[in-house]
């Protein structure tokens, strides 16, 4: 375990560290150049552009997403025929949705000609080329996030069949309604589980990189308007080769990731209730 640590997570770790410093391009000797990459991000407008692409892709599709989620757990939790098929079906997106596969199906679907289109047109609607215009090509990778709910909604399953019956059987006596239970009851007792799932999933969200590779054929486009920072991250280290500049934005990324769960762990006390 620890040389796995050590040659697979801390090695890596601190060798872009030091190359952030370094002007390297993987075929000559890295050159140290002290801070000058990181000046060079606050002048990069695209690098300025990916944040904005991945900030409102995080701040957008991850609450859907675990509404969404909660809102199937919900629906499970009220023990329906056939849950265990439902639970695996519902399941089975999240554990492709990041695969190429379904970034490739993704793109046919969301196509000039693909399905939505098609469904479109039987109603005698033209629909745009979603993933070919800026104004909606985000949306869609967005709607894919959203649909791979199925590991934040199998632990709200498990979070809702951890609340005792006795709490709904006395507010059910107190004349008390399903919308009220579900605010005074459900969603207070469940605060642990969803801010579990917020951290998970805004940690996955930043560091998204397969489904806008796929969706835009590498080039964030149109106009930028898919270019995740872990995408462009990808294009400065392995197309222009300036691997020092892209360790210099791996780390930055980190901090934000960092920042993001401080900030998260932070906010906690003031929503989530732990029942002592």
């Amino acid at each position: 375990w620890f040389v796995g640590l050590a040659l697979i997570v801390a090695g890596p770790l601190i060798a872009s560290l030091y190359f952030s410093f370094t002007d390297y391009n993987l075929l000559q000797d890295p050159n140290f150049i002290g801070l000058d990459n990181y000046a060079a991000m606050l002048e990069d407008p695209r690098l300025r552009s990916a944040l904005v692409v991945t900030f409102t892709y995080v701040f957008v599709s991850v609450p859907l997403q675990l509404a969404a989620a909660l809102g199937l757990a919900l629906l499970l939790d009220r023990g329906m025929r056939g849950l265990a098929f439902y639970r695996s079906a519902f399941y089975l997106p999240s554990l492709l949705g990041s695969s190429v596969a379904i970034a490739i199906l993704w793109r046919q679907i969301f196509g000039a000609q693909g399905l939505v289109n098609q469904v479109l047109a039987i109603f005698g609607i033209e629909g745009p080329g979603w993933i070919s215009h800026p104004d909606y090509a985000l949306g869609t990778l967005m709607v894919l996030n959203v649909w791979t709910f199925g590991s934040p909604m199998i632990i709200f399953l498990a979070g809702l069949r951890q609340i005792p019956e006795m709490y709904y059987e006395a507010a059910s006596l107190d004349g008390a309604s399903k919308v009220r239970q579900f605010s005074t009851i459900t969603l207070p007792l469940l605060t642990p589980i969803i801010f579990f799932n917020l951290v998970l999933q805004v940690i996955n969200a930043f560091q998204t990189f397969t489904q806008s590779y796929i969706v835009s054929n590498g080039t964030g486009g149109p106009v930028d308007s898919t270019l995740f920072y872990t995408l462009y991250l990808y294009q400065q280290g392995f197309r222009n080769l300036d691997m020092g500049y892209a360790s210099a934005m791996a780390w930055l990324l980190l901090m934000i990731i960092a920042g993001m769960t401080a900030v998260n762990f932070f906010a906690s006390k003031y929503w989530v209730f732990y029942n002592d």
